[in-house]
């Protein structure tokens, strides 16, 4: 639960429902990390594009490799997310 105000993929319009769309089709859902930026959809797009970015784009690094990057830096940053 987030203390941002959200918007439901149900109640998404215009730009919104386009990025909860688009988030959907790669993954069949939204993920509340994602959707707290449903205030502003142009931050959601650049995040979710950052992310794809990141965790699948080009590297020297393996997927298992950027998951356990991903686990520290939580870890580190005490978030259980």
């Amino acid at each position: 639960m987030t203390w941002i105000t959200v918007v439901p993929s149900a109640e998404a319009a215009g730009e919104l429902a386009e990025q909860y769309e688009r988030i959907c089709r790669a993954s069949g859902y939204v993920a509340k990390i994602l959707a707290v930026h449903s205030l502003n959809p142009a931050a959601l797009g650049a995040h979710y594009d950052l992310y794809r970015t990141v965790m699948f784009g080009q590297s020297d690094l393996s997927r298992a490799q950027r998951e356990m990057i991903a686990v520290v830096v939580s870890c580190a940053n005490a978030c259980h997310y």
